[in-house]
């Protein structure tokens, strides 16, 4: 029997999930990425704060794929899809397919607010991590050399937008620094130089979590020397100056975007194929609209939208990797009669050292328990032996010495270094 070829665009945990998953004997999978390895997204704002390095929670495709024979990995950005002609083109080669799955993810979502993607830093990549990574170690060293009072002040102001998880690890991991590492390890910069500030439009952070994890959040971003500003909502950012919807503006030097989300565009895809945010919207077996026999997402980019959930699925990595198990099974039974149904196993966020927020069904714990809680669920989902023992050997490191290595400013050369003194 011939194998069907599935493409599968992403190589998130939907995707790379599905991949691994689908009957060998049956389908032939190319999975195309523009990155060659699969990184862990909830642990993105440790390599911004220099916690981890980027090669901890990432692992190579190839590697994954070296004993799965009917799966390859294929390079590239999408370009375009052609659903008549069952086609794809990437940045380097076009690929036909039988069946095509799109699991490309979410990515940041300024909400119409024009030049933000030029000028503001995230954390929705492992490049863009490493990016807003030597941003913040610039300011800080630069900092430390300035003599004028007031400009070292604006050096060291750094502004966190959105109150979800991203926006408060990043923010926690902020303070620590300035509460932990500075007296440490920049002795000519005083605490009250800097200052880290998040503003969050609702009228409370961690807006799917409790009001008790809101609550508790809020104190810990608090004792960790963060500003935390509710009800604030952003409307532009140009030249260092933020303008709120109040109508007043400040000066932040370093803004750190994690507001939104909304999902990766998929160029040829038929415009009656989107929905709200730029999802693709399926049905309750993740079927394109439309395209139910060849066309596919899972993920972050799709949205279903039932009686359970009028605004689809939360964009994590639990829904993602549930909707690629449910897919898999239904694709090799060859017939779909399992619909999707989302079991919510919890949430969680971490605010610095043994300080976090945990929702396990109706039972909410905080404090050092929900932090080790955190790590031991984390520490799991990584894949590869090797990541999680270097994982953990950091996190233990760092966390009785508050010493890391990984605090080092690269930046990438546009010309090959000299090889002979005074060239």
């Amino acid at each position: 029997m011939d194998k069907e070829r599935i493409v599968i665009i992403g190589g998130g945990f939907a995707g790379l999930n599905l991949a691994k998953r689908l009957d060998k004997k049956r389908y032939e999978v190319a999975l195309v990425d523009r990155n060659n390895f699969h990184s862990f997204p909830p642990l993105f704002y440790q390599i911004a704060s220099s916690g981890l390095d980027t090669s901890n929670i990432s692992f190579p495709f190839r590697r994954e794929f070296k004993k799965l024979k009917n799966v390859t990995y294929h390079m590239g950005h999408v370009k375009e899809i052609d659903v008549k002609a069952k086609t794809i083109r990437t940045s380097y080669e076009t690929l036909p397919y039988d069946r095509l799955v799109l699991a490309a993810g979410s990515t940041n979502n300024y909400f119409g607010m024009e030049g933000l993607e030029e000028t503001v830093f995230g954390i929705k990549t492992a490049a863009e991590a490493m990016h807003t990574r030597d941003e913040i170690l610039d300011r800080l060293e630069r900092g430390a050399l300035e003599k004028d009072p007031v400009r070292r002040k604006q050096l060291l102001s750094f502004l966190v937008v959105g109150g979800g998880p991203s926006g408060v690890e990043i923010a926690g991991a902020l303070g620590e620094m300035k509460r932990d590492i500075l007296p440490r390890e920049y002795p000519e910069l005083n605490q009250d130089d800097v200052s880290i500030t998040l503003v969050e439009g609702a009228d409370r952070l961690l807006g799917a979590m409790s009001h008790k994890s809101s609550q508790k959040a809020y104190l810990y971003l608090q004792d960790l020397m963060v500003d935390v500003r509710l009800n604030t909502s952003m409307k532009g950012y140009k030249d260092k100056i933020v303008s709120f919807g109040d109508g007043h503006t400040e000066y932040w030097e370093t803004l750190i975007w994690t507001a939104g989300v909304k999902g990766e565009p998929m160029p040829g895809l038929p415009q009656e194929t989107i929905g709200r945010g730029g999802r693709v919207l399926v049905d309750e077996f993740n079927r394109v609209k439309g395209y139910e026999d060849s066309v596919y997402a899972i993920g972050d980019i799709c949205l279903m939208l039932t009686e359970a959930t009028p605004k689809g699925h939360p964009q994590m990595a639990q829904p993602a990797i549930q909707q690629a198990l449910n897919l898999a099974k239904n694709m090799n039974k060859g017939e779909f009669v399992t619909p999707f149904k989302y079991w919510d196993k919890g949430s969680m966020a971490t605010v610095g050292k043994n300080r976090a927020v945990a929702e396990v069904k109706d039972t909410t714990f905080t404090g050092r328990f929900a932090w080790w809680l955190w790590m031991f669920i984390h520490l799991i989902s990584i894949l590869g032996m090797r990541n999680k023992l270097n994982v953990m050997l950091n996190w233990v490191w760092n966390y009785y010495t508050y010493s890391t290595s990984l605090r080092l400013l690269l930046r990438p050369t546009k010309y090959p270094l000299r090889r002979h003194w005074g060239d």
